[in-house]
């Protein structure tokens, strides 16, 4: 019952940390230090990876209509536009696609350190407030003005994502931010690259794992998933609710905090 109770609580942090610009690595962290998961190091890695798969599943079912370039209710030029949306996502995962691949382990193992950690919050946090202090009238406010270029240049940010503490949405957003597009498509299109960065991360990680698990440690990770998916699907709502009148300085200011504490923590642990 206490394994439930952690993976649920887990699962709440992914579903939260995920899709706002805060790191859920920086979260994680934290949390590991109080809430220690049962099970060898394969199962607990392979458990927080494939949690996120419940978080992809929010925004597919949040976005299946705008994402479905088969949907009968869209005529000829719609489909057209839903599979242009598609090209420009698969574009944008190319770049962290590649070099996470080919860099992953040498990259945890120099990056993944409490200290880098607090860094890249604090450091993700001051550009995020320092951008939204000079963010000027966006000029791409739809995605049909989304340039092939303009999505591989975002998939170019999304490799920072790859150092721990960066943030996956942090670090599209930031990049589509200076890239010159709204608030509105830059978190819309993090929640599009996330589906087949994530789906992939996940696959990887149980094809690395062997699938070699009991039949707990699989309820374990549903019972993770599936409270990322409903924690994910409410607050992707929010999100979106919140950056038509608000910009994205609260999540710059909150990072900063969360950095100062994870660096104050494990310096006076």
């Amino acid at each position: 019952m206490l394994e439930i109770l952690k993976a649920i609580i887990l699962g709440i942090i992914q579903g939260i940390t995920e899709w706002l610009p805060v790191s859920s690595t920086g979260h994680m962290i934290l949390v590991d230090q109080f809430l220690h998961l049962a099970g060898n190091k394969k199962f607990v890695d392979t458990f927080l990876v494939v949690i996120q798969f419940g978080s992809i599943l929010a925004v597919i079912l949040l976005y299946f209509d705008k994402l479905n370039p088969f949907s009968s209710s869209k005529n000829a030029k719609a489909k057209k536009a839903t599979w242009d949306l598609w090209i420009k996502v698969l574009i944008a995962v190319i770049p962290s696609g590649v070099i996470g691949v080919l860099f992953e382990k040498k990259i945890d193992a120099v990056f993944f350190k409490p200290t880098v950690v607090a860094a890249a919050l604090i450091i993700y946090g001051i550009i995020m407030i320092w951008i939204e202090s000079r963010h000027k009238r966006p000029v791409i406010t739809k995605f049909s003005n989304l340039s092939y270029k303009t999505a591989l240049l975002i998939g170019v940010f999304q490799i920072l994502a790859l150092v721990p503490g960066t943030s996956r949405s942090g670090s599209t957003i930031i990049g589509a931010l200076l890239l010159g597009t709204s608030r509105f498509i830059a978190a819309e299109f993090s929640f599009f690259l996330a589906i087949p960065t994530m789906l992939g991360a996940s696959l990887l990680k149980l094809l690395k794992a062997g699938f070699a698990f009991s039949g707990f440690e699989w309820f374990i990770m549903f019972v993770g998933s599936l409270t990322a998916f409903v924690v994910s699907v409410v607050v992707i709502k929010f999100f979106m609710g919140y950056i038509k009148k608000h910009d994205f300085k609260a999540f710059g200011v909150y990072r900063i905090i969360l950095g100062i504490i994870v660096f104050a923590f494990f310096l006076f642990s």
